[in-house]
């Protein structure tokens, strides 16, 4: 099996159309519809659906394009491999977070720079449910998760200690106060994050055991704009206290602590567990982790 007629399978899956995948890798057509042909010829399975309208895979189609998509990533790990050893601080890493662990890795990333400015770092955002699959697949090296993956495919380890704060605007009633019960919060709006995760279900559940009605009338997409409309009033939330420490300080929000909801979050370092780390990984590992380095 040749691994061009697999890139050129993948670079008409991916485009979705024979002519784009033509234009894409400098070829043409005839040639990019051969090479398609050879492959299904190979494997014994037509791989795509030529009564349709529209390109569609087959179930074939769809298997083989996983595993290219594998031999791209390892492809890349290989080029990776083969420049760092002509040049230890060479290459590239990518590190996937969410958008709230992607602002604790900004003065990592700084540190990092300054000591390997040849190496070029990419922060994917990715939903945190799918980081661990694409940390064992190898589309990424490193991650930033708030939960432990349970996968003994991965080595996690905690790195940064923060939790959930219950923030509100200065002009909100409570902003007064240093505390207060989680019964008082019947009546309030919430400004809730759109983006399932397991410390959306722990305040739902809470609220639920307290038999407390939990109004989440308006749903963000960002943090940003979730900051933004309770320091206009409009609401109050449960954010990470490091996506609004500044805020915080600026006195722009308040934080009041819920007696009896307080919800830590565990900031992890994510890698796989047998796969080899490229110099550019390992050497992240002793930015962000010097203590347990080596």
């Amino acid at each position: 099996m040749e691994l061009h007629s697999i890139k050129v399978f993948l670079a008409v899956a991916n485009e979705k159309s024979f002519s784009r995948a033509a234009q894409r890798m400098h070829r043409t057509q005839p040639a990019i519809s051969l090479a398609v042909q050879r492959l299904e010829n190979e494997l014994q399975e037509k791989l795509i659906d030529r009564s349709a309208k529209d390109l569609l895979l087959t179930d074939a189609g769809h298997i083989v394009v996983d595993y290219a998509r594998r031999f791209e990533n390892l492809e890349r790990e290989l080029t990776t491999a083969l420049v760092e050893l002509r040049d230890n601080s060479a290459g590239r890493l990518a590190i996937g977070a969410n958008e709230s662990t992607s602002l604790y890795l900004l003065k990592h990333i700084q540190s990092y720079r300054h000591l390997y400015p040849k190496v070029k770092v990419q922060v994917r955002r990715s939903l945190s449910s799918r980081i661990p699959s694409q940390l064992v697949d190898g589309d990424l090296e490193l991650a930033m998760l708030s939960f432990d993956p349970n996968d003994e495919r991965l080595v996690s380890t905690v790195i940064y200690n923060d939790h959930l704060s219950f923030v509100v605007s200065p002009k909100h009633r409570f902003a007064g106060r240093d505390q207060i019960s989680i019964t008082e919060l019947g009546m309030e709006t919430f400004i809730a994050h759109n983006v399932v995760s397991p410390y959306r279900e722990i305040v739902i559940r809470e609220f639920q055991r307290h038999k407390v009605s939990l109004n989440m009338d308006v749903e963000m997409p960002t943090i940003e704009t979730i900051r933004k409309m309770v320091q206009r009033n409009e609401g109050v939330a449960f954010l990470p206290r490091m996506c609004v420490e500044q805020e915080l300080d600026q006195q722009t929000l308040r934080e009041v602590r819920v007696e009896e909801l307080y919800v830590e979050r565990k900031i992890r370092l994510v890698y796989p567990a047998r796969r080899t780390l490229s110099h550019a990984a390992r050497a992240f590992l002793e930015v962000a982790m010097p203590d347990s380095a080596g």
